[in-house]
């Protein structure tokens, strides 16, 4: 089995707090989730993360004007420069403090970066090679409070920062005669945004009391002149000019300190602003406050979000209201608006709620929400296109591996979800909840069409169906016992009844009738479905029991306990065959409230989820720590160890105890510094200005609630409390040849080609193991040919030959092709592959959704035409019935308008490609 799994999507949190982008041809969304960043692409319907973490949660993002680079910065000032286009991380660096904002200029030159009390101007990286990326240019001083905002003008000569102090600063990005800086007032509280008209110097600056101010300025950016050096001075430039030419570029800082009041004289001569409107929002005050903006300058839009989740469209300078709706009752935190001006993103922090608005048509292009607490448990469907989740605020999402996007959402729990599974078919999701219910929903119709109780109020902590998905059992947590439903009839069969702790995990045989019940009472109880329900073995363990699962081929079966050991059982003989010791593996990270440090706080932690991989070689266990471990079952050994976050946002992530933290007073943790900020208060008490006193900050603990392998075996997952993190093979730059010697070489390959010696060049292709020639060595036999290459084909090359066949069907438009060598090697070795199911069945799960997703596209394709033209077809009879009297002559125009009413409908596309369906 490969063990080259990297990280490759994050599912299950859309967004979490930061500012929202959208790329330069307005098609996908930029989003911060944690400390990663998604990208969402609205005209293809995917979304994908970058493989890239910052150490705390994501603060800013800053896009260059040309799309291809993102300043990504996180709460702690540490900076990171990635490359779009590549996806890779090309320079870090540390602004050495909190930044609020950072905003290139839109010739892309330069960027400017806000941070406590000042803004700082840098060189833009990427206009030519460069030891250092990030070069200060500037430092402007002049608010007194902490900066909020930037705006740039169109001809990137100056920008503006909006400040806490209540005032909006504009600077000369250069050195201008007649405009070095300019202070401007007349709000009553903090300044939210500024935005600069197009083409111009007029501003407009919006406060968080709901009041916009226009300003105008006396002088058009054209009028700006520069400042020319005079004396020393220039000769001082003019000997770092030549220096620059010679390419020695200078470093020097210049710093720019501004006066709120300057003096008469220093007016003279200098661009002035005046007030021409001021403008209100609403008149709720505390209770409404404005919380972001947006202004899109082609088309004079502004959009404003406020803390009640309502949302304004306005169109400036004459403030017109263009509409006003509300989308969710939580403090909208970020806006942006696409360079078309069509699309609008709104980003809800405090329910992690991504919103793509079309504003003209009034509809959704996108509408994401994740979990609103931690998730706890997942699974996978059994082609592995769709993975269900469930979380502590009793929802239950389902999920396309594909896309991304959650596409359906349960609410009918009225309690957290403590389990999830599909049935075999998977059309099926069957849950367990703390409200006492099971429930069974539909994925054809989307409802739920059963609801499984027991006779006595009880707390369900877990559910398991069996393989032939007729029977449904849950454990209770507080009666300690074992309820037994008929799925078709929705009656509770039994109650099993014997554990004397708490039920902590329920598991299926997969290939017989055999339930296996773990709990904290120190053992694992097998019950036989078929003979009455009995109990046949019990497992005595050493500790409390956590979790139990068989192997795929159901031979096997494996414990979590309590002392942090996974031991390995025998269900048929009821003999203990193996164990692991993990606690060491384990690593969990010290509290910022534990005065201990991360070694010895380890002791009371354990393993509490596991998951056999799909070839049943290797195990996944994961708890409470930031890290996912995979072992080797036969050996007993450590195969690999993943590090599932490094978000320092998270508690128990320290693994040291940081003493500059422990004062005489106390922990420092044990400070909220945030109590009583204007941010995130929901609900203001009587006669307090800055909100509700009462709420408190926490840092959410760091721990992997679920782990389930896909059932292709190509991927696995893990709900942790970053979100649901998706792991898969990484087989862009991987060199894993088979049976390689030296006498295979490309050369080899296409000069048996030539000869026409299919087989041969196959054979050796696949012992080079290169996706690319594997490629051209398929596609170079003819299709009438496949069967008896297929024929001549090793047994030990028939599964390899599926595998790529498989991957290959989610890239390759050759689809016809592809199946029929599907087809011929499934018809000639299907009895071969039948006698060793159990170690071919992850590829062929994994062939199976790769045509499972071509065949929803195309019968959804044809459905389409095919309603078409019955509609044409019953639209041109009735014609034909209400003209009867009419001449034949006219049969060209009854064509030219079925074609027309074809077209209408779409149909030219539609038609197209209906002729080779």
């Amino acid at each position: 089995m490969k063990f080259a799994y990297r990280f490759s999507n994050l599912l299950g949190t859309v967004y979490r707090c930061g500012n929202l982008n959208f790329t330069c041809d307005g098609d996908s969304v930029i989003s911060p989730v944690g400390n990663r960043v998604t990208v969402f692409d609205l005209k293809n319907n995917k979304s994908n993360t970058l493989p890239l973490a910052t150490r705390y949660n994501v603060k800013c993002v800053g896009l260059s004007p040309d799309g291809r680079l993102a300043i990504i910065v996180d709460e702690g000032g540490d900076a990171l420069l990635v490359s779009l286009v590549c996806r890779s991380v090309l320079h870090q660096f540390h602004f050495k403090g909190s930044v609020h904002s950072v905003c290139f200029s839109p010739d892309g030159r330069k960027f400017v970066v806000t941070k406590g009390n000042l803004a700082q101007m840098y060189h833009a990286p990427g206009r030519k090679r460069e030891f250092n990326a990030f070069v200060l240019d500037k430092t402007y001083f002049g608010p007194y409070d902490e900066t909020t905002c930037i705006d740039w003008t169109d001809d990137s000569r100056c920008f503006a920062v909006g400040s806490k102090d209540m005032s909006t600063w504009v600077f000369g990005a250069e050195r201008w005669d007649n405009l070095i800086y300019y202070a401007l007032g007349g709000h009553k509280d903090a300044i939210v945004a500024c935005f600069f008209e197009s083409s111009s110097l007029d501003l407009y600056t919006l406060s968080q009391d709901g009041a916009l101010c226009v300003w105008q300025c006396d002088t058009p950016p054209e009028g700006l002149r520069l400042k020319a050096p005079t004396g020393w001075r220039a000769d001082l430039l003019q000997v770092a000019a030549e220096e620059k030419e010679d390419g020695e570029e200078g470093e020097e800082e210049t710093t720019v300190r501004g006066k709120a009041t300057p003096a008469a004289e220093e007016q003279q001569g200098k661009v002035r602003y005046s007030r021409l409107a001021k403008y209100f929002f609403n008149k709720e005050g505390d209770f409404n406050k404005l919380t972001a903006a947006a202004y899109h300058k082609k088309t004079h839009l502004l959009v404003t979000g406020f803390a009640s989740g309502i949302f304004h469209l306005h169109e400036l300078p004459e403030f017109n209201l263009i509409h006003s709706l509300s989308i969710s009752d939580q403090s909208i935190a970020s806006i942006a608006v696409n360079s078309s001006g069509d699309w609008l993103a709104f980003g809800c922090s405090g329910l992690g709620q991504l919103l793509v608005w079309e504003w003209q048509s009034e509809s959704c292009v996108l509408k994401q929400q994740g979990h609103f607490n931690s998730m706890v448990s997942l699974a996978y469907s059994p082609d592995g296109q769709y993975i269900v989740t469930g979380g502590d605020d009793g929802k239950v999402k389902v999920w396309n591996t594909l896309s991304g996007f959650c596409f359906i959402t349960f609410t009918e729990h009225s309690s957290g979800v403590t389990g999830v599974t599909f049935t075999a078919t998977g059309y099926v999701i069957v849950t367990s909840s703390m409200d006492g219910t099971v429930r069974a929903f539909d994925l054809h119709r989307y409802r739920n069409f059963r609801t499984f109780t027991s006779p006595r109020p009880t707390q369900f902590s877990c559910v398991a169906v069996d393989c032939s998905g007729e029977v449904v059992s849950a454990g209770a947590q507080d009666s300690f016992e074992v309820f037994i439903w008929s799925m078709q009839t929705g009656r509770l069969l039994d109650v099993l009844s014997g554990h004397e702790g708490p039920i902590s995990s329920l598991c299926f045989n997969p290939v017989k009738s055999v339930l296996a019940s773990a709990s904290w009472d120190k053992t694992v109880r097998l019950w036989d479905m078929a003979d009455s329900w009995r109990t046949t073995e019990t497992l005595g363990l050493t500790s409390d029991a956590l979790a139990v699962t068989f192997r795929p081929d159901g031979a096997e079966l494996a414990v979590a306990t309590l002392n942090s050991q996974i031991t390995f059982w025998d269900p048929e003989n009821a003999v203990q065959t193996g164990s692991i010791e993990g606690r060491h593996d384990l690593k969990t990270g010290r509290k910022e409230l534990d005065k201990v440090t991360a070694k010895h706080s380890a002791k009371g932690k354990a393993f509490t989820t596991l998951c056999y991989s799909a070839d049943g070689e290797s195990i996944l266990a994961g708890g409470m720590s930031k890290f996912v471990c995979i072992y080797h079952v036969k050996e007993q050994i450590l195969r690999k160890k993943f590090e599932i976050s490094c978000n320092l946002s998270l508690d128990a992530m320290e693994e040291f105890l940081n003493r500059r933290k422990m004062t005489e007073f106390g922990n420092l943790a044990l400070i909220d510094q945030d109590a009583g900020a204007e941010d995130g208060v929901a609900i203001p008490l009587p006669g307090v200005r800055k909100g509700d006193m009462s709420s408190r900050h926490f840092k959410p603990e760091i721990r992997v609630t679920s782990l389930r392998f896909s059932p292709t075996g190509h991927c696995w997952a893990a709900t942790t409390t970053e979100g649901l993190l998706v792991y898969s093979l990484d087989a862009q730059m991987l060199f894993d040849p088979f049976e390689l010697d030296a006498s295979i070489t490309p050369a080899r390959i296409r000069a048996a080609l030539r000869q026409q010696d299919f087989t041969r060049a196959i054979l050796m292709a696949f012992r080079l193991n290169e996706k690319k020639l594997l490629q051209e060595t398929l596609e170079s036999v003819p299709w009438d040919e496949v069967e008896v290459v297929s024929s001549s084909l090793p047994e030990l090359y028939v599964e390899k030959v599926l595998e790529f066949l498989a991957s290959s069907f989610e890239v390759s438009r050759h689809l016809e092709f592809y199946l029929i060598w599907t087809q011929k090697l499934l018809m000639v070795h299907g009895q071969k592959l039948k006698s060793r199911a159990g170690k071919v069945l992850p590829a062929v799960q994994f062939l199976q959704k790769s045509i499972q997703r071509h065949l929803d596209d195309v019968s959804k394709l044809c459905d389409w035409n095919r309603y078409n033209i019955q509609y044409v077809l019953a639209v041109s009879r009735q014609r034909g019935r209400k003209r009867p009297s009419e001449p034949l002559g006219s049969e060209e125009e009854a064509d030219t308008s079925d074609d027309d009413t074809l077209h209408l409908l779409g149909g030219g596309q539609g038609d197209g490609a209906a002729q080779p369906v």
